[in-house]
C-alpha cells in the first residue's frame, strides 16, 4: 500500500493513471502530453508499473502501458476507514 501511496503523491504519476484511463497508449504518446522531458516520463512509468498501477504491452513492435487500478483497492479501503459517515 505505501508503493502505491508513493507513486499516487507524484501529479504526473497522478495525470498519467487518468490519461491510461479507458486507453491504451505509447510512452510516446504520453510523454506528448507534457512539458517534460522523455526520460522523466520513462521514469514516472517505472514507477507506476513497479507499484503495480500500471503495466505495459508488447503489440506488434509498439509497447502500449494501460492501467491496472487492482493496487489501488487496498488503499481504497483503508481510507474508507476514515469516512464516518459510514459508522
Amino acid at each position: 500500500m505505501d508503493e502505491v501511496a508513493g507513486a499516487i503523491a507524484d501529479p504526473v504519476r497522478r495525470q498519467i493513471l487518468t490519461l491510461l484511463c479507458g486507453t491504451r497508449l505509447t510512452a510516446g504518446e504520453i510523454a506528448a502530453r507534457f512539458e517534460i522531458s522523455r526520460p522523466a516520463v520513462s521514469r514516472h512509468l517505472r514507477v507506476l508499473r513497479e507499484s503495480g498501477l500500471a503495466r505495459d504491452e508488447l503489440i506488434g513492435r509498439q509497447r502500449y502501458y494501460v492501467l491496472d487500478p487492482a493496487p489501488l483497492t487496498e488503499l481504497a479501503d483503508w481510507i474508507a476507514r476514515f469516512d464516518t459517515s459510514t459508522h
